[in-house]
């Protein structure tokens, strides 16, 4: 079935700036959202979704009430959330392999399907710019078609990518919006009414737990994976393997131009920690160049769950 937008399908290919011109309502939403100020969200409720990695909630969830994802240059936030039963989930995905990544998408929403007897799928899609490579044009093409690829009907709500999401500053671009939260007070059970959800702008100062160990995985090439069991309301990290990092010393010599302009998809519009954040990541890899023994002892999963405090804590794995 096709991917709709007010109960129209989407003629694609097009571009962004096609659709939402075809669409005075998607236009509109991305210009609300452009125009929200920065939140800061602390780590109170908050599972933060690093690149190439998914989580998915219900309003069940008596641990989280906020998804949450930032630093996305050329790469897409996507937010996908069920109506009738509020399942919601956030993905922070960089176009390395879209076409396996959005039935990911789709199958953790389904996950929750049996508590929907109504309502619909909608897709909230914000991040890239006018880069220079095109980066983000080809990301936002992959997602709009895997989309109108799936069996459900999905409607798309909120377009606010590529050169909708872009500034321009001395002829040079930069996106608008990197990081986004999906919100909503998720102790509130959901009857018939259905629940109006909140996404909104947000910068994270916590981007916890285990930072350097899943953005490692993420820049030796781990594909996109799921990181939260909302069954058991807890989060499992791994276990993973990675080969050793290619020059892991010699890139840890280079300046940060060099870092930039060969780490990076887009150097001249990353965050100002983009540099620091990649040296601490090859900094993890060199002292943990095979994980598999050093940081998960007996194969096992790291596994974390919110405390009374709303913080991240780690529990014992089973059979530790």
């Amino acid at each position: 079935m096709p991917l709709l937008v007010e109960g129209r399908r989407v003629r694609l290919p097009q571009s962004a700036g096609d659709l939402v011109r075809a669409h005075p309502l998607l236009e509109e939403r991305a210009r609300l959202l452009r125009g929200q100020s920065v939140q800061q969200v602390g780590p109170q409720g908050l599972l933060y979704v690093q690149q190439r990695e998914l989580a998915a909630a219900s309003p069940q969830d008596g641990s989280i009430s906020i998804l949450g994802s930032d630093d996305a240059t050329t790469c897409h936030i996507v937010v996908l959330r069920h109506t009738g039963n509020g399942a919601t989930c956030l993905t922070h995905c960089d176009g390395s392999d879209t076409k396996a990544e959005v039935p990911l998408i789709m199958s953790s929403i389904k996950s929750f399907s049996d508590h929907a007897p109504c309502g619909r799928l909608e897709v909230h899609l914000v991040g890239g710019f006018s880069d220079d490579r095109q980066l983000s044009q080809k990301l936002t093409h992959q997602l709009l078609s895997e989309f109108d690829r799936q069996e459900d009907d999905i409607h798309l709500v909120t377009l606010c990518v590529t050169e909708l999401n872009d500034r321009e500053e001395n002829e040079k671009h930069f996106p608008i919006i990197y990081g986004i939260v999906h919100a909503e007070d998720l102790f509130v059970p959901t009857a018939v009414n259905i629940k109006t959800a909140e996404i909104y702008r947000a910068s994270f100062p916590d981007r916890g737990p285990e930072e350097e160990l899943r953005a490692a995985r993420a820049l030796t090439g781990g594909p996109m994976i799921s990181i939260y069991d909302a069954k058991t309301e807890q989060l499992r990290i791994g276990p993973y393997s990675w080969m050793p990092f290619p020059h892991v010393d010699f890139w840890l010599q280079q300046d940060d131009k060099q870092i930039l302009e060969n780490l990076s998809t887009s150097p001249l519009a990353e965050p100002p920690h983009f540099v620091e954040h990649i040296r601490s990541t090859l900094m993890f890899l060199k002292k943990h160049p095979s994980p598999t023994n050093t940081l998960f002892p007996g194969n096992k999963a790291l596994l974390y769950k919110k405390n009374e405090d709303g913080l991240w804590e780690k529990i014992p794995s089973p059979g530790n």
